[in-house]
């Protein structure tokens, strides 16, 4: 959860405004990044490259446990 929530602070105008919730599902955990109205096309990226983007990172990085991870972004 560290690791989203570095990344996205960094990318938007208003860190003060971000949130990253860990959301238990029944079949996965989800990650809910929350942002300022205005930074959201920043986390998305254009095409949604950055989305994906980050997916893979936190893919990446809970690789060696079992569990199905998701990441929402909201605002």
């Amino acid at each position: 959860m560290e690791l989203i929530s570095f990344i996205v602070v960094n990318l938007v105008d208003k860190p003060e405004n971000v949130t990253v919730d860990l959301v238990r599902k029944a079949d996965r955990e989800v990650y809910q990044v929350k942002v300022d109205a205005e930074d959201l096309g920043k986390v998305i990226g254009k095409g949604g490259q950055t989305a994906r983007a980050l997916r893979t990172l936190l893919t990446a990085a809970t690789s060696q446990d079992e569990q199905r991870i998701g990441l929402e972004i909201v605002e």
